[in-house]
């Protein structure tokens, strides 16, 4: 609730904001009730600041330890994404805040977080605002708390699964608003594109690559027979170890259709091919030996 309070804050104080900016033009001869406008202005671009400057620390103080059943999506990130969403939905005026209010802002609560973000800002493009840096920054903070959640759950496959199911539900987000989509700029997304294909092929790694690895070769052939013992035994460890996955497996959350779809896929085309081919070619060995016992 006290999340949800803080959001429409926000966008009651740009509200006003906005309100002031316009009115205020239209006050020559009232000079006196200018400068209050003005003031009144300035104060509520400070507190705007100020309201993303409490997002970045609520990032920051959400330490807790308690894991996402399945790997599914994290209430922090759904709440942070739909609060940058909604607040894009100003961007003009955020921009215009950020360009007018922010330096002063710093100079009232300096500190040496502030001082750092003073040299990124001058380290930037031109072109680059005030108000996309923030955003950065916010998604910066976003990611690093994501990325040590993750950290907790002890099956790196299902670590990757909730990063997949975060990190796609993020990159939606972002492409689905033109204004978050301009402001973040196509790299990040390209860049967030390739963590979701590299957290895709660590999880089919850790999880169906090692199932694979039952069916090796290796060991199989002595004098260039095969050893039907040892082959028996790898279908054996390979069911056994395909069982587990699927109990375990079954109860892990991916919340985008086309992310199961991808899966899907990529996993038939790393066990069927491996499976198949290594069965077809035994099944002759068990049922030649079968019939030689029958004899």
């Amino acid at each position: 609730m006290t999340k949800q309070c803080s959001a429409e804050k926000l966008f009651k104080f740009l509200d006003m904001y906005e309100t002031l900016r316009d009115v205020v033009p239209a006050m020559e001869g009232l000079f006196e009730l200018k400068n209050e406008a003005t003031t009144a202005r300035c104060r509520l671009g400070e507190a705007t600041i100020l309201m993303f400057a409490d997002l970045e620390n609520s990032i920051k103080a959400d330490t807790g330890k308690t894991l996402v059943p399945g790997g599914a999506m994290h209430p922090l990130m759904r709440y942070t994404m739909n609060y940058l969403k909604y607040a894009c939905e100003y961007t003009d005026t955020l921009e215009q805040v950020f360009r007018e209010h922010y330096y002063s802002r710093l100079d009232e609560t300096q500190s040496f977080d502030d001082d750092d973000q003073k040299n990124k800002i001058s380290e930037q493009p031109p072109q680059t605002t005030l108000f996309s840096l923030q955003l950065m920054r916010v998604m910066e903070l976003l990611d690093s708390n994501l990325e040590t959640k993750a950290k907790l759950y002890k099956d790196v496959g299902l670590s990757n699964i909730f990063m997949m199911n975060n990190g796609r539900y993020i990159l939606q987000n972002i492409k689905g608003s033109t204004e978050i989509h301009d402001l973040m700029g196509n790299k990040w997304s390209h860049k967030r594109s390739s963590d979701l294909k590299q957290y895709h092929k660590n999880y089919q790694r850790e999880t169906w690559s090692k199932l694979v690895g039952c069916l090796s070769n290796e060991g199989l052939n002595v004098n260039r027979k095969v050893v039907r013992s040892v082959l028996k035994e790898r279908f054996k460890s390979f069911n056994q170890m395909f069982n587990e996955i699927h109990k375990t497996q079954s109860t892990w959350v991916v919340s985008d259709k086309q992310n199961q779809s991808e899966l899907r896929v990529s996993i038939s085309a790393v066990v069927i091919p491996a499976y198949h081919p290594s069965w077809g070619g035994s099944r002759n060995i068990f049922t030649l030996g079968d019939q030689r016992r029958s004899m």
